[in-house]
C-alpha cells in the first residue's frame, strides 16, 4: 500500500484537505517509518516554533481568519495556483510523486535534439551580442562615389601577360589539335553538309580559358544553402571535362549565396507556413496568369509587395531575370529612348533590345555623364527625323551585383526633375538588403518611393524563394498585365513560392515572429560593414560602397582565381571568383555575399583565411585611398579631416597615405566599435 510522507511544500494537495482548514480538522494521515525523520527534514524550514502551533488562542484566531475569508465578496481563489512547486533533494518526494523520482536540475538536449539544434544553427547562426547589430541607413548630404583602388603596375602588367600566354599556348594546341585528333573537334567542324551549331571562334575563351579552371564553378550542391552549404565531392581526370563523384560530401562555410536575410531554413515560420500551403494548393497551378493561374494568394503577395515598397499596385513574375525581359517590351517601343547604365544587368539589356527602343548608356553612376547624354539626346531628337522623344526611360540597379555599388538615387531624382524623363529602378539586390526596414535604396537615401516610377525587384534574394515583381502606379500595371508575354505564355508562381514570399514579407515587417525581422536587417549590416572593413584593413582592394552586402575582393591575375578559390575550399569555406566576360578582362575578383545568417565568429573566420591566402599569392597591394586607414583621433571628425585634405589639396600639397597593413589581432579586436561609425 502506497505510503505519503508530510511535505509542507506539496504542489499537489490532496482534494479532500483544504488548506483553509485548522490543523485540528485535518483528518489522520497514516504515518510512515520514515514519518519521524521526515518531520525533522520539514521542521528544519519551518519559522514557526511548535509550541505555537499547538496555543488554543493560535488556533481560534487562525479559524476566525480562515471564516472571514470564506465570507469574502472577492473572486474564488484557486488552490492549485498558490501552492508552491515541489522541490526534490536527493530521495525526498512529493507527495504525489513516485517513489524514485528525482528532480532534475538540469538535463543535455537528447541525441536527436542536438542534432536539431546543429542543424538550425548550421542553416542561421545564433547572434553572438547585442552588439553586432546596425541600422543600414545614408547619413549625410551629397552621396559620396566609392574611391577605387589601382594594383601597382607590376601586377596589372603581368596580367595582360597572362592572358597573352594563355591565348598564345591555346592557338597552338588548337593548331596540332585539330590536325591530329580531330575527333575532340568534330562538334566545331562541318559534317555531312550541315554546319557547325558551335562557332570555333566563340567557342575558344571556354575551351582554352574556363575550361582550365572549371573545377572552381558550378559546385554542385545538397541541403539548404544558409549559413553552411555542403558540397557534393568530384574529382576529374580528363581536363575538367567530366567529373566523376566521390560520394562524399563537405560542409563548408557559405560565402557565396544570396541568402541576405537569412531565409534558406528548411524550419522554421516560413518552412511551416510553406507546407501547409502545399497540402492545401499542392505544387503548381499549371496554367499561365492569363488563364486560371491566379489565385487569391497571388493577390495577397502582390498587395503585400506594392505596400512594403511604398507603391499603388504591382504584380509578381515565376523568374527575375523574365520580369525585366518581358517589361521593356511592354513599355517602350519604336521612338523610345532608353538610356542604362554601362554595368546593367544582362536582362535590362536583352529587355531592352527586345523593345526595339533606341539605347543609350552612360558611365557607371556618373551623374556629370548622364546629364550630358541627357541634353544631347533632348536636343537631337531622334535619329534623321530629329523628331521628340516619345518616351525616355532612364534605367539603373539599386546594387549592382558586381561591382557591389549602389545608385546615386539622389542624383537621379534631382536629374529627373530637371530633364522630365521616367526613372526604372531594378532592385534585384537591394530590396531586403538596404535600409532600416529593408524596402531598398528608397527606404536607403529616405527618398520617398514616389520619385521612382517603376521599382522593379527579384524575390530570389532576400526572402529565400525566386520570381520577381514590378511595383508602380494602377495604370502602369494595368497596362503589364494586358501586354506583357509573361502573363500570357510564362508559368505562374507556384503557391508554395508565393507563401515563403508571403511569410518572408510579414517577418521583415514585424506581422509574423515580432522583433526577428528587424534583427536580420540590422545583423546583416552589421556584417557588411564589418567584413568590408576587415578585409580593406588587411591591405586588400576591395570595391563597392560600406553597406553593400556585396563585396567583391579584386584578385585581377587569372592565374589566382583557381588559387584563391582552391585555397578557401582547402579551409572549408566556399566562395565565387569572377572573371571576363561577367567582368572586364583585367578586373578578376573574389565576390562575397555576406548574410544575417552569419555569426561574427565566421566572420572572423573569413579574414582569418583571406589573411593567410593573400600573404600567400599576394593580394595585399592596397595604396590606402580607399580606406583602411587608422581611426581618427579624438576630437576630429570625418567633415574635418575632409576638409584638412581639400585645404593641402588648395595648396598643391598632396595628403599622406599610408598603405594599410594590420594585424588581423588588431582588426578583431577594434572591429565591432570601428563598425558603428563612419568607416575610412
Amino acid at each position: 500500500m502506497p505510503t505519503r510522507s508530510i511535505n509542507p511544500f506539496a504542489s499537489n494537495p490532496s482534494p479532500n484537505a483544504s488548506i483553509l482548514d485548522p490543523p485540528s480538522e485535518k483528518k489522520n494521515v497514516r504515518r510512515s517509518s520514515l514519518s519521524k525523520t521526515n518531520n525533522r527534514f520539514t521542521s528544519f524550514f519551518s519559522t514557526s516554533p511548535k509550541s505555537k502551533a499547538s496555543d488554543p488562542a493560535f488556533q481560534a484566531a487562525l479559524a476566525a481568519q480562515q471564516r472571514a475569508l470564506r465570507n469574502s465578496p472577492s473572486p474564488s481563489i484557486n488552490v492549485s495556483t498558490l501552492s508552491l512547486p515541489t522541490i526534490s533533494l536527493s530521495t525526498a518526494t512529493g507527495e504525489k510523486a513516485m517513489e524514485d523520482r528525482t528532480t532534475t536540475i538540469f538535463q543535455p538536449p537528447s541525441p536527436e535534439e542536438a542534432r536539431r539544434i546543429a542543424r538550425q544553427h548550421a542553416q542561421f547562426g545564433p547572434l553572438g551580442s547585442q552588439t553586432h547589430r546596425y541600422s543600414s541607413r545614408f547619413t549625410g548630404g551629397e552621396f559620396p562615389e566609392p574611391i577605387e583602388d589601382e594594383p601597382p603596375y607590376f601586377f596589372l602588367l603581368t596580367t595582360y601577360i597572362s592572358y597573352l600566354i594563355l591565348i598564345i599556348f591555346g592557338h597552338v594546341r588548337d593548331f596540332f589539335g585539330k590536325r591530329f585528333r580531330k575527333n575532340y573537334y568534330q562538334h566545331l567542324m562541318e559534317r555531312n553538309g550541315y554546319a557547325p551549331l558551335n562557332s570555333d571562334f566563340d567557342n575558344f575563351y571556354v575551351r582554352r580559358l574556363k575550361m582550365r579552371i572549371n573545377d572552381c564553378f558550378n559546385r554542385p550542391t545538397t541541403g539548404v544553402p544558409g549559413r553552411y552549404i555542403t558540397l557534393l565531392d568530384r574529382t576529374s581526370n580528363d581536363g575538367f571535362y567530366n567529373f566523376q563523384f566521390t560520394g562524399t560530401t563537405t560542409e563548408t562555410l557559405n560565402m557565396s549565396s544570396y541568402n541576405y536575410l537569412g531565409f534558406a531554413q528548411s524550419e522554421g515560420p516560413c518552412a511551416d507556413a510553406v507546407e501547409a500551403t502545399v497540402k492545401k494548393y499542392g505544387i503548381s497551378t499549371v496554367s499561365s496568369r492569363g488563364d486560371v493561374g491566379t489565385t487569391d494568394l497571388h493577390l495577397e503577395v502582390e498587395d503585400c509587395i506594392a505596400k512594403f515598397v511604398g507603391k499603388p499596385a504591382s504584380m509578381v513574375f515565376s523568374m527575375g531575370f523574365v520580369t525585366n525581359a518581358v517589361a521593356f517590351p511592354a513599355l517602350m517601343g519604336k521612338g523610345c529612348l532608353i538610356i542604362s547604365d554601362e554595368l546593367n544587368h544582362s536582362s535590362i539589356r536583352f529587355g531592352a533590345r527586345l523593345s526595339g527602343a533606341m539605347i543609350e548608356m552612360f558611365k557607371h553612376n556618373d551623374m556629370q555623364d548622364l546629364e550630358r547624354l541627357l541634353r544631347e539626346v533632348i536636343s537631337q531628337g531622334q535619329p534623321r527625323t530629329h523628331r521628340p522623344w516619345k518616351k525616355i526611360l532612364v534605367a539603373v540597379e539599386g546594387l549592382y551585383s558586381m561591382e557591389g555599388t549602389m545608385c546615386n538615387l539622389p542624383g537621379l531624382v534631382e536629374l529627373k526633375k530637371k530633364y522630365k524623363f521616367s526613372l526604372y529602378v531594378d532592385e534585384a539586390h537591394s530590396v531586403g538588403a538596404l535600409g532600416p526596414k529593408g524596402r531598398g535604396v528608397c527606404d536607403y537615401f529616405g527618398i520617398d518611393p514616389a520619385e521612382v516610377d517603376i521599382l522593379m525587384g527579384t524575390l530570389t534574394k532576400s526572402f529565400g524563394a525566386n520570381g520577381g515583381y514590378i511595383a508602380a502606379d494602377k495604370p502602369i500595371i494595368d497596362k503589364l498585365r494586358a501586354t506583357n508575354a509573361g502573363t500570357m505564355f510564362g508559368e505562374s508562381p507556384t503557391p508554395p513560392v508565393l507563401m515563403q514570399i508571403l511569410s518572408a514579407l510579414k517577418i521583415i515587417t514585424g506581422e509574423l515572429s515580432p522583433g526577428q525581422g528587424e534583427e536580420r536587417l540590422q545583423r546583416l549590416a552589421f556584417n557588411s560593414r564589418y567584413l568590408r572593413l576587415g578585409l580593406k584593413r588587411l591591405g586588400f582592394i576591395v570595391v563597392g560602397h560600406d553597406d553593400s552586402p556585396i563585396i567583391p575582393l579584386m584578385l585581377y591575375n587569372p592565374a589566382k582565381m583557381p588559387a584563391f578559390s582552391h585555397q578557401m575550399l582547402k579551409r572549408k569555406i566556399s566562395v565565387v571568383v569572377v572573371g571576363y566576360p561577367a567582368t572586364p578582362l583585367v578586373s578578376s575578383r573574389a565576390r562575397f555575399c555576406v548574410s544575417a545568417a552569419h555569426t561574427k565568429d565566421d566572420l572572423d573566420r573569413m579574414l582569418t583565411a583571406c589573411n593567410e591566402i593573400g600573404n600567400e599569392v599576394q593580394l595585399k597591394f592596397s595604396s590606402g585611398i580607399a580606406g583602411g586607414a587608422e581611426p581618427l583621433p579624438d576630437g576630429l571628425t570625418n567633415e574635418m579631416e575632409k576638409e584638412i585634405r581639400r585645404e593641402m589639396e588648395a595648396t598643391g600639397k598632396k595628403p599622406s597615405v599610408t598603405p594599410p597593413r594590420w594585424k588581423l589581432e588588431d582588426v578583431i579586436k577594434s572591429g565591432v566599435q570601428d563598425v558603428k561609425v563612419p568607416l575610412r
